[in-house]
């Protein structure tokens, strides 16, 4: 059994997720306008329910749906589920990503939280995550996996600790020896997400991030799994066929 240092067990089953999944998808529009992004088919089942099945096999109970556009499908597709409790953070108007997080603040009962894109989907064993962020004592652990032929995500630099040196977000270069690319699943603290007080909408990866990232103590956690997201048609086209394979 994985235990943190104290040799406390662990377990996921109090330990808040945040599902970001407000966005308009307007790349997407061509293939599908009736739904939000999230729920767009991924071998014939809704993405974020492959999302939800994968937190629920690894010990989560409590998740939170950050919900804007097209909102009333996601809450109505699971608030009608009873094998967890689910939350939903509503937004009027988009707030964008570090927006939607600062908004969701209220509803969020454990420290530290997990916070995960719901277009993007990368196999990390969470359990394993949560100890290393709590051995590291950091403010913020981001999963992170190789970029292969990705030059368009956020580029994570480590040091021989695990540190990050720095991130940068959506860089078009080529990336660097030693970095790698977010998998965009972090594990946050509260008190340090929530004192960021930035004008809306704001991005956690434009905005917040960089500060976090100068200022506090933030790892990297390397996983080799692939990073798969449907934020764009080409991207979701593979993704179905990647789930047939």
């Amino acid at each position: 059994m994985l235990m943190l240092a104290d040799h406390t067990p662990i377990s996921l089953a109090k330990v808040d997720v945040l599902i970001l999944c407000g966005g308009l998808g307007s790349r997407l529009r061509p293939i599908f306008h009736d739904r939000p992004k999230g729920l767009a088919l991924v071998g014939g089942k809704p993405f974020m329910d492959i999302l939800v099945e994968d937190l629920l096999r690894q010990g989560f109970r409590r998740v939170i749906f950050c919900v804007g556009y097209l909102k009333e499908q996601i809450v109505d597709r699971y608030s009608a589920r009873a094998d967890a409790e689910y939350r939903f953070s509503q937004e009027d108007v988009p707030l964008g990503t570090g927006g939607a997080v600062q908004n969701a603040l209220p509803l969020i009962r454990s420290n530290p939280f997990v916070v995960m894109n719901g277009d993007s989907r990368c196999h990390v064993d969470f359990k394993e995550l949560y100890a290393f962020h709590h051995l590291k004592a950091a403010a913020a652990s981001f999963v992170v996996t190789q970029a292969d032929q990705r030059h368009d995500g956020g580029v994570v630099c480590l040091d021989e600790t695990q540190k990050i040196r720095f991130f940068l977000e959506k860089s078009r270069g080529n990336v660097q020896h030693g970095c790698f690319i977010s998998a965009g699943i972090y594990v946050l603290q509260q008190e340090d997400v929530g004192r960021q007080h930035m004008a809306l909408p704001c991005s956690l990866e434009h905005d917040v991030f960089p500060t976090l990232v100068n200022t506090k103590s933030c790892y990297g956690f390397v996983v080799g799994s692939q990073l798969i997201d449907i934020g764009t048609p080409e991207r979701y086209w593979k993704a179905n066929e990647d789930f047939h394979r």
